[in-house]
């Protein structure tokens, strides 16, 4: 039976729920995409931070960073923190979105899962050994480093802590996307905004 594959899945207790299409929306605040990258600093010092971005336009919602590891607290804390830059202080979403990420840990503990799911966020993971499938976030984390942390001061932890705040609103406010028409993803929400609040004559 093993050999023609007649055998059921073992059981894992991990999420079944696996994100394989396509990651772009058409509009804000329908899927989110989440995943952490590391920063090496001149000194040896190791930051790690993860990230929440709308798979629509682009913005950074939020972060956190760290010089230790990234924890389910951390996670679950960047979800209210999103949830709150976006609809404010409020204990449920509107209406489901969609969080996108990888199978870190942090992102698929039992308690993260939980969390989500009273807040009104749908979790979805990457097939294993897919990291493609997140490749709004991954391609957010290699322009990053290229035009914010390799470009500048990373002497040492706390200098480099002390920059992230400019880097992510200069990403938000000024960085041109080819997929947002050349704007930056908050030129393009007030774009968005204007379209929604528009009278049709």
């Amino acid at each position: 039976m093993k050999m023609h594959g007649l055998l059921l899945p073992r059981y894992s207790g991990k999420p079944t729920r696996t994100h394989d299409g396509r990651i772009i929306m058409n509009r804000s605040n329908l899927r989110w995409c989440s995943d952490g990258f590391e920063i090496a600093c001149w000194n040896k010092e190791r930051i790690r931070l993860a990230f929440s971005m709308d798979c629509c336009d682009r913005e950074v919602m939020c972060y956190v960073a760290t010089t230790g590891g990234l924890s389910g607290d951390m996670i679950r804390d960047l979800m209210a923190e999103s949830v709150e830059a976006r609809f404010g202080k409020t204990d449920r979403l509107p209406h489901r979105i969609q969080w996108l990420s990888d199978n870190g840990p942090a992102y698929i503990a039992r308690e993260t899962r939980t969390f989500a799911q009273m807040a009104g966020l749908e979790v979805c993971t990457t097939p294993f050994y897919s990291p493609q499938s997140n490749g709004m976030a991954e391609s957010f984390v290699k322009t990053f480093k290229r035009d914010y942390v390799h470009m500048n001061d990373l002497a040492d932890a706390i200098t480099v802590m002390k920059q992230l705040p400019g880097w992510f609103n200069d990403y938000n406010e000024n960085h041109p996307h080819k997929g947002l028409k050349m704007m930056s993803p908050r030129e393009y929400r007030k774009h968005q905004n204007k379209l929604v609040t528009c009278p049709v004559k």
